[in-house]
Parts: C-alpha cells; sequence; structure tokens
C-alpha cells in the first residue's frame, strides 16, 4: 500500500474510466461475523474478510478476551477458535478507538459473559459523540454492573458481567441500529429465552442484516417476532466451517458513482444488489445512481474460474456500471430518503455539484453522532466549493443547489482543500468529486487533507482509485 501525504491532490479523469474494481470485504458482515464466529461450538473460518482498522480493533478485542484469532490479510482469511459461548477470560481491558460497530458489539459480549470484569475506553469522539447510553441501559436491566468512569452514555466504563437473565427488555436503539444488532447477537447466551421490544425508530436494513446472519450461524427457529417484540431462543451457535463475506456495499458507492463524474464504465466484481441475493441495505444506493443517471446492473457471465468444492458463487458475478453524458443526457438531481442507508449520502451530497437541478436529502439526522456531525461537516465543505446549501430546519437534512461556474472559479485560484474531520467517508466521497475534470486540462483542482483516514474500512481506497486512472488513461 502506497504511503500516503497529509494532504493529497486528485488526479482528474481526462479519459472515462475504465475496469474492473476489487472490493474490500463488507465492515458490517466481518465484525459480526467475528463476533459470532467467537461464540460457536467450532472454529469458523471468515473468507473475503475485511482487513482494516475497525475490524483489528474487533480481532484484538477478541484475543483479550481469550478468543484466539488467526488472520492471513493476504488470502483474506480469518480463522475464529469459538469458545462454544464463553469469554475465558475474567478479566480484560479493552479499547475501541472510533470504531463504533465494535464498540457496541463488544459492550453486549463483555455484558454477556458469565463472570468477569471488563474496562472499556475509546477514542476522544467515541468519549463525547458515539451513543452508548441504550445499549447499557438494556444490559443493566439484563444484569450487568456497568459503572461510568466518565460521562454518562459514552465511554469509558467498567463492566462487571453476571452473565444476562433473559425475559422481557426494552432497548432504544435510535441512535443507532448497532444497539439492537448487539443485544440480538447476545441474547443467545441469556439464561432463558429473551424478548427484546425495540423503543423508538431504527434503521431495519442493518438490523435484518444480523438476523439473518445469525442463521448462518445456526439461530435456525430459535428467533421469533410478535408485535413490536423479538425473541431470541438460547443455545450455542454452530459453526458453518466457512462463511463467506460480501464485498462492502458502502465502499462500491464511491466507484458506483465514479463513472457519473468521469463517464465510462466500471465492473465490480461479487458485488449482488437484489435483495435474495445480499445482506446489505446500502445496495440500495444503485437505485439512487440509477435515478441520477448512471446505468447499474448486473453482469451474469463468469469472471474467475469456478470452484467446484465451493458452493457459493458469488464471485463468478459482478455489477456494472456505466454512464455517457451529453447535452442532451444530464446528470440528473434527485429527492432521496437516505434513513436505511444513511452511510452513502455522503457519495450523493459530494457529486451534487455536478447534477442538474436541486438536491434534497433526507433521513441523516442520526449522522450526526458518526465518526464527526456528517451533516454539518458536509454543509461547510460544499459551502467551501461555493455551493449553496440549505441545513434543515429539523437537522434531518440538506438541500444542495449546485454552483459549477463558481466552483470552477473557485478551483482556477489554486487546489481547493477538504477537511475530512477524521473522517473515512468524507475523503472517499470527494475524491470522487476531484475526478472530474473540472478545468478542462487534467489539472488537479481538489485534495483530501489527512487521506490516511480511509484505513478505517478501506484502507487501500486511494491505490484502487488510482489504478482505475491508470487503466483508464493507459490508451
Amino acid at each position: 500500500m502506497t504511503p500516503l501525504p497529509d494532504v493529497l491532490s486528485i488526479q482528474p479523469f481526462t479519459k472515462p474510466a475504465q475496469g474492473e474494481v476489487i472490493l474490500p470485504g463488507s465492515k458490517s458482515l466481518t465484525n459480526r461475523a467475528l463476533l459470532l464466529a467467537a461464540l460457536c461450538d467450532q472454529p469458523v473460518t471468515l473468507t473475503g474478510a475485511l482487513f482494516s482498522e475497525d475490524t483489528e480493533i474487533m480481532a484484538e478485542a477478541l484475543r483479550r478476551l481469550g478468543i484466539p484469532v488467526t488472520e492471513k490479510e493476504a488470502e483474506k482469511t480469518i480463522r475464529v477458535e469459538g469458545q462454544n459461548g464463553k469469554i475465558p477470560n475474567e478479566n480484560a481491558e479493552i479499547f475501541v478507538g472510533n470504531a463504533g460497530t465494535a464498540a457496541r458489539f463488544l459492550t453486549a459480549l463483555c455484558a454477556a459473559a458469565q463472570s468477569g470484569t471488563y474496562k472499556l475506553d475509546g477514542v476522544d469522539e467515541m468519549r463525547r459523540r458515539r451513543p452508548m447510553k441504550g445499549l447499557i441501559d438494556a444490559l443493566r436491566a439484563q444484569g450487568a454492573k456497568i459503572t461510568y468512569t466518565g460521562e454518562e452514555g459514552f465511554f469509558p466504563f467498567t463492566i462487571e458481567a453476571h452473565g444476562l437473565i433473559g425475559g422481557d427488555v426494552d432497548i432504544d436503539a435510535s441512535k443507532s441500529s448497532q444497539i439492537l444488532s448487539a443485544l440480538f447477537m447476545v441474547a443467545r447466551l441469556a439464561r432463558k429465552e429473551m424478548w427484546i421490544k425495540s423503543v423508538g425508530n431504527v434503521r431495519q436494513s442493518f438490523v435484518g442484516m444480523t438476523l439473518q446472519f445469525m442463521s448462518t450461524f445456526g439461530i435456525g427457529g430459535s428467533y421469533s417476532h410478535e408485535k413490536d417484540r423479538f425473541s431470541v431462543g438460547i443455545g450455542t451457535y454452530r459453526s458453518p466451517g466457512v462463511c463467506v463475506i460480501e464485498p462492502d456495499a458502502t465502499a462500491a458507492s464511491y466507484f458506483l458513482a465514479l463513472p457519473l463524474v468521469a463517464g465510462g464504465a466500471l465492473y465490480l466484481p461479487g458485488l449482488r444488489t437484489t435483495p435474495n441475493q445480499t445482506l446489505q441495505g446500502d445496495t440500495q444506493f444503485t437505485q439512487v445512481l440509477n435515478s441520477v443517471g448512471a446505468n447499474i446492473a448486473d453482469r451474469t457471465e463468469p469472471i474467475y474460474t469456478p470452484d467446484p468444492k465451493n458452493e457459493l458463487d458469488d464471485w463468478q458475478h459482478s455489477i456494472g456500471v456505466d454512464s455517457k453524458f451529453s447535452p442532451t443526457n444530464l446528470r440528473k438531481s434527485i429527492t432521496q430518503n437516505f434513513t436505511e442507508f444513511s452511510d452513502t449520502f455522503l457519495t450523493l451530497a459530494a457529486i451534487a455539484p455536478l447534477l442538474e437541478g436541486t438536491t434534497k436529502i433526507t433521513g441523516i439526522k442520526h449522522t450526526r453522532n458518526q465518526e464527526t456531525d456528517r451533516v454539518a461537516g458536509m454543509v461547510k465543505e460544499l459551502r467551501k466549493l461555493g455551493q449553496d446549501v440549505d441545513e434543515h430546519e429539523d437537522q434531518d437534512g440538506l438541500t444542495i443547489t449546485p454552483n459549477l461556474d463558481e466552483l470552477q472559479k473557485r478551483a482556477a485560484q489554486g487546489l481547493i482543500e477538504i477537511e475530512t474531520y477524521n473522517d473515512h467517508r468524507f475523503a472517499m466521497s470527494f475524491a470522487i468529486l476531484g475526478c472530474y475534470d473540472l478545468l478542462k486540462n487534467g489539472r488537479p483542482w481538489l485534495s483530501i487533507k489527512n487521506p490516511a483516514c480511509c484505513a478505517k474500512t478501506f484502507p487501500n481506497f486511494f491505490d484502487v482509485l488510482d489504478q482505475v486512472w491508470k487503466n483508464s488513461h493507459s490508451k
């Protein structure tokens, strides 16, 4: 992986994009698989797994809890020695960095231990921004003694575990669906069947992902739904032997959008978008891009030689995306609610200056509590680019009226530097905008501050983008 400077200039495309993009494994699925595999009755090997800061935090925490995890990055495999629902180490200090998914999953896992004392902490953003209260309140109701050592509702805190009692429990996961997913996955360890009532609005796509993925680990008929309550039966997770991780649909959004910026066509092997072929709700973003002007469809012919020993042929297919633009075929603006796939809203917002008409984005209030306040950050960066941005009074959205002339004037004066707020999604989204040949001379006009923040979920993003540029300009 190429070392990155503190500020990286983005090289525009002067020729249409072309080639294939190999995506990293899904962060959401890799971290769920790590937790579920740790609770299995036998070892589990994850294939196609993501290797990034977030997943390494999860893997290292499991090792601190006494659960062996062996990583082979070159092969994209992780082997987890399942402990049959037990947590071997009764004392551990765990650092979750700024990994929200790992933070919630590990908190629930520690609280589900039959006994033990666990100290959990994170970076400053985790201590003051990433909500934990809904999960901690539910775990306390389930018998865990949790003591905050900082601000109420946030890291750091200490968990004295006594196992989960099961039965009825209310949980407020309105701030993050990961809170509900975390409780679902450890509910199987309770002393009796747990009935979970979700309080407040929850992003159902990620909860559905969790429940479907739990089936891979043998919950079978142990899950049920009655009115507004969910139940998860007690028992041990069963190892599937091998668990195949899908390519990351959120990471795909950047390269799905690239042909809208540069023209041309790209193929993304292994990515699926139809609901019965994928667990990831963020694939809904393909519908957004189709409305904007891309042509996205399955390509079903084999890309790699089929492996007769592999029952899953996910890697024999790809999503193809292409875009051709002329004065009569413009990139169209769109009004879109992003509640169920909000990690991708930044991808659309960043390229909104190139769209014809006003773009309205809603359903993103909860993103104010992620790596940074993503709504406020997007407003600030787009205004830096000379765009007219209205931040909605209800805090739930923004409206972007493009001004390409003003953007060109500002770019002509020198490189425009995008602040990323140490948030990987700002870096990747605006990098795609920078691929547009705004000055019509192939000269970089946009730069990304702290591009290395992409290590959180897509460490080689800029290497992949550079390779696509080289492929596109090689002829």
